[in-house]
């Protein structure tokens, strides 16, 4: 198996994720969090969640992005690498939903960094962010 191979296989056998709440109401995050809950249990597909950029493959982004948190967002994007992947999970983090027309408020994460997969829903419930990695893992198997 080929160097690259190898690292495509790692990366759908056991992503690491790392979750970003950049303004969001926290429904959004409860979903997250769920996951990782004995009901869902998205560690038996090797799904684990992570505290350090460095040391992730996807980025899970909550909530619209704000000016004060527009900064930190790219720069634990960029902190992450490469390969790195990101899901926008929620409305407000797909479009800005409710608070699209705030002062402070910038619109969705596109706006920011590039998105790979979006999961709508406010908030989605936990099977649909499931869906979501599914399609990452997709994504990462097409190699695009």
């Amino acid at each position: 198996m080929s160097p690259i191979n190898l690292s495509k296989w790692a990366r759908l056998k056991s992503p690491w994720v790392l979750h970003f709440n950049s303004g969001a109401c926290n429904a959004c995050d409860i979903e997250v969090v769920a996951l990782l809950t004995p009901r869902y249990d998205v560690e038996r597909f090797g799904i684990l969640l992570k505290g350090t950029p460095r040391h992730a493959d996807i980025l899970i982004a909550t909530g619209p992005v704000t000016r004060q948190a527009a900064l930190r967002l790219k720069r634990i994007y960029e902190l992450m690498p490469e390969p790195k992947f990101v899901m926008a999970v929620g409305a407000c983090a797909s479009s800005g939903a409710p608070f699209k027309k705030c002062y402070n408020v910038l619109g969705g994460i596109d706006k920011v960094i590039p998105v790979d997969v979006y999961v709508p829903g406010c908030p989605p419930k936990p099977e649909a962010i499931i869906y979501g990695v599914t399609k990452l893992f997709e994504k990462i198997k097409g190699g695009s």
